[in-house]
């Protein structure tokens, strides 16, 4: 006899919600500043850690250089980062933070903690629910 899971307890079916959702969220928080949410985690990288080669960016955000470079460039076009080649090393390339970027680091973390609480989840809830991430990323990372 088969037992039937129903789609809504299966937590692959609400991880995959969330993950739609938080799109969501992001798109509504950055478009002020006429950023994707994909960007926002390359200049959230950049933030801890300014002037970065493009392939350690890559590494820390899991990307391949046919997604990163793109949004490097995109992100470069619209004043948020620039891009430099080391003079004794050609084959490198630094991604850097403009001011424009720094400026702004501040007004982007209010815009999502205003947004954050727009949807009524507390600052214990965002944490609950990264420790949660983060235990279930533990588990399944090999």
């Amino acid at each position: 006899m088969t037992t039937h899971v129903h789609l809504a307890d299966q937590l692959c079916f609400s991880v995959y919600n969330v993950n739609r959702l938080f799109n969501k969220f992001y798109q509504e928080a950055l478009s002020p500043y006429n950023l994707t949410y994909p960007q926002y985690l390359l200049l959230t990288t950049l933030w801890e850690n300014d002037h970065r080669e493009l392939r350690d960016l890559g590494a820390t955000l899991h990307l391949n250089s046919n997604t990163l470079t793109p949004m490097v460039r995109r992100l470069e076009d619209r004043g948020w980062v620039s891009r430099t080649h080391p003079e004794n090393d050609k084959r490198r390339l630094l991604v850097s933070l403009t001011d424009m970027a720094r400026e702004n680091e501040a007004p982007i973390h209010d815009a999502l903690a205003t947004c954050l609480a727009h949807h009524d989840l507390s600052i214990d809830d965002y944490e609950q629910a990264l420790a949660l991430n983060q235990k279930l990323m533990t588990a399944f990372n090999d």
